[in-house]
């Protein structure tokens, strides 16, 4: 038998060959024949599916009014708008106390008393010092009387007068001085009353009856005392990067987790130049203005505060997710037309019109974090912006044409 391929031979011998095959082997290459060709209408089919683009679906919201107001964020710390310190100026042992937490009071109200014993002796021994020397002192003034006059008649020396009125003068030096040493003496005692210097509440105690006090080297704290706690501060630490646009005035809400559902409302009053770092972080203590007419906030409470540091009403404005959208599916130039035309420093968004997406030029104004102002533009309340896209088959990723062979 002739190994050449079956093409090599005459057309004649070709046919004689086929008719002297086994009917098996014909039969196989008939199947095999059939089975090339179903594969390759597959490939084509397959082929014909993955040069289509996906059709595109996309999300819109629409343009609306309303209102656009930047805050800035921060934590703080419920205050009294005045905290005094009440300490003693002496030292001693507490003999009684008549405030504790809590206690209302008035200036002048006396809170502790020190042992005023050790005081008053101090005190009782000066006066009887000053009534001693006092009583040198008028004798030595009558005896200087009794020597101008006897000087006048020539009795005397002119020396022992002037000597006579040196000794006056050291004596009334003595006296002033006595005078001095009592005065301090009744001070001390005095300031063995431990008295609030203003009208506030009672906010801390730091001592007990017969606690000794000793204030040789440092005034000790007794008392904190809160001025009126209807008028109440939130002290916040405002970053470096956000103070730049806040300013005395701003309005500012917060929360404070014993009432979650309450918002609370205050004033800024007063932005400190004053920098606090932790850290490498740099802030600013913003101060807040809260009405406590009900008493509900209490010193020390942790609130959550925005404060708005610019806002406009009743504007044009759309998602911010509209500014962010950029078309990815569009499978031609004749879908992208254009409103407005491009500018380089305008904001561009989408708007959909009969189901394609049209590019529209727009000026962004405010902007926070949520909403962008339209400062200028075509837009209208109600067109539908786009805000993403997604195809329509599930394993292909948002505005991705599916992949040709």
């Amino acid at each position: 038998m002739n190994n050449a391929a079956p093409s090599a031979l005459p057309a004649h011998q070709i046919g004689l060959a086929r008719a002297t095959l086994p009917p098996r082997t014909r039969r196989w290459r008939y199947d095999l024949a059939a089975a090339a060709l179903v594969l390759l209408i597959a490939a084509a089919g397959a082929w014909w599916n993955t040069t289509e683009t996906s059709p595109i679906s996309y999300t819109t919201s629409p343009v609306s009014r309303g209102d656009v107001v930047r805050t800035v964020t921060a934590t703080g710390t419920v205050n009294p708008i005045l905290t005094i310190i009440v300490g003693s100026y002496v030292s001693g042992v507490v003999q009684s106390l008549s405030c504790d937490y809590n206690t209302v009071v008035k200036a002048g109200q006396v809170c502790a008393k020190i042992d005023p014993r050790p005081y008053q002796a101090m005190l009782d021994q000066y006066s009887g010092q000053l009534l001693r020397d006092q009583g040198i002192l008028a004798e030595a003034q009558r005896d200087l009387k009794r020597y101008q006059a006897l000087e006048a008649q020539n009795s005397i020396a002119r020396q022992q007068a002037e000597d006579q009125a040196f000794v006056v003068r050291q004596d009334e030096g003595t006296v002033k001085l006595d005078g001095g040493l009592v005065e301090g003496a009744r001070l001390n005692l005095e300031y063995t009353n431990i008295t609030s210097p203003v009208d506030g509440t009672v906010v801390s105690r730091n001592v007990t009856q017969g606690q000794t006090v000793a204030s040789t080297l440092q005034t000790p704290t007794l008392f904190l005392i809160g001025t009126d706690l209807k008028k109440m501060e939130v002290d916040t630490n405002i970053s470096e990067s956000d103070v730049g646009g806040m300013k005395e005035g701003d309005a500012a809400t917060f929360t404070v987790d014993a009432y979650p559902n309450r918002v609370f409302h205050g004033i800024v009053n007063q932005v400190r130049l004053s920098p606090q770092t932790v850290q490498n972080v740099v802030t600013y203590d913003a101060v807040i203005d809260v009405d406590n007419s009900d008493l509900a906030l209490m010193p020390g409470m942790t609130a959550s505060t925005q404060i708005v540091v610019k806002e406009k009403r009743n504007v044009l404005r759309v998602p911010d997710q509209a500014l962010r959208y950029a078309p990815g599916g569009l499978a031609g130039p004749e879908h992208a037309g254009s409103i407005g035309g491009p500018t380089s420093n305008r904001a561009r968004v989408w708007l959909l019109r009969h189901g394609k997406p049209i590019s529209v030029s727009i000026v962004a104004g405010l902007d926070d974090g949520t909403f962008t102002q339209i400062a200028n533009g075509v837009l209208q309340p109600g067109d539908p912006v786009i805000t993403a896209e997604r195809s329509s088959r599930a394993t292909d990723p948002p505005g991705v044409p599916a992949p040709r062979l």
